[in-house]
């Protein structure tokens, strides 16, 4: 369906090129744009999806320090005695 938008663009903007009057080729050329963003849109849209952030799923803080305190642990469990710096 956006494909249309970029159909319309085109003959937008090939009837200002086509028209004498000043005033006629900024309508066009205003149209030409409108339809050309609505493409870009619709191309956007079609590609990445409507994207809205869920507030529900965000982390609230409390979690967040628990989820750094556990991968912190874990990588204290997974550190090697050798490669500890050497005591003073």
């Amino acid at each position: 369906m956006y494909w249309l938008f970029l159909l319309l663009s085109l003959g937008c903007f090939a009837f200002a090129i086509k028209t004498p009057s000043t005033g006629m080729m900024m309508l066009w050329l205003g149209g030409a744009l409108l339809f050309l963003l609505a493409w870009i849109r619709g191309r956007y849209v079609a590609t990445f999806g409507e994207v809205q952030r869920d507030i529900a799923t965000a982390i609230d803080p409390i979690e967040l320090r628990r989820l750094r305190e556990q991968a912190q642990a874990r990588r204290d469990a997974d550190r090697d005695p050798d490669d500890l710096p050497p005591s003073l």
